[in-house]
């Protein structure tokens, strides 16, 4: 499964994953799960609290190391794979409160590996920067303290900052858990428009973004329960979540959920 068919294109495998399992000592976070994410995809993972969404994210990124199974990303092990993923971590894990501008935060993306004493920006960082501001929409925040801005307003600086080693992989966890419904669409908005150039992977609860965004769709409960097109019928949700549909579908789009047989 996780073979590339080309080194590059759409068709270039950026995620390979093969009979993933990891335990936390003797408890169980991921069940043999397997997974292929292609160039250009743009792929909703959603699951349960506790479903193991996170200890996913954290072996792709190299942070968890797997129990069983294999991990490739563009073809390499996740350590080796540097500054090809750009991640934006769930707001709630950061210091909002740290002495640092909008304009700073996103320049300390800029920095590489090695670092000397009196390193300086080049006027091509900069002038970067600059430009990704504009893209994420907050250009005239550049100079406010991170510590001011609102919830929709920093979780733009976050992808802005990951946007700022210039990845080909860009990796979400609940970008959006913290915004209201405008910053809500908004940020939606703007990863609709990065797909366009980058693959990425969005960890959520949101179901409306399932609905209305993403390309393809991965449901884990532990073990993989669904991978596929965006689209999901009452057993899979039932089978991630173990509660009756309508819990789940109320106020979504059809698209995430399939009318029931002889719904009228």
């Amino acid at each position: 499964m996780c073979q590339s068919t080309e080194a590059s294109g759409e068709g270039r495998k950026v995620i390979c994953i093969e009979d993933l399992s990891v335990y936390y000592d003797e408890t169980l976070a991921l069940n043999n799960v397997s997974l292929s994410v292609g160039a250009g995809d743009y792929i909703g993972v959603i699951g349960p609290n506790g479903g193991g969404k996170t200890t996913l994210v954290k072996s792709i990124l190299g942070l968890v190391q797997p129990t069983s199974g294999t991990i490739e990303i563009f073809g390499k092990s996740p350590g080796e794979v540097g500054r090809l993923i750009g991640y934006v971590p769930q707001v709630t894990n950061l210091d909002k409160k740290f002495p640092i501008t909008v304009y700073e935060a996103l320049l300390t993306g800029r920095l590489k590996s090695k670092l000397s004493m009196f390193q300086k920006y080049r006027t091509v960082d900069i002038e970067k920067v600059d430009l990704i501001l504009e893209q994420v929409g907050i250009l005239k925040l550049k100079n406010r303290m991170i510590s001011e801005l609102s919830g929709g307003e920093f979780q733009k600086m976050l992808i802005g900052r990951a946007l700022a080693i210039e990845p080909e992989l860009l990796i979400l966890d609940e970008p959006t858990a913290s915004v209201d419904a405008h910053s809500r669409d908004n940020i939606f908005n703007l990863l609709y428009e990065l797909n366009k150039k980058i693959t990425i992977v969005l960890v959520t609860h949101d179901l409306l973004a399932v609905s209305t965004y993403v390309k393809s769709l991965a449901c884990i409960n532990e073990s993989l329960v669904y991978h596929g097109d965006a689209e999901i019928n009452e057993n899979i949700v039932n089978s991630l979540y173990g509660c009756p549909i309508e819990l789940i579908a109320h106020g979504v789009p059809h698209r995430v959920l399939k009318s029931h047989t002889g719904e009228k």
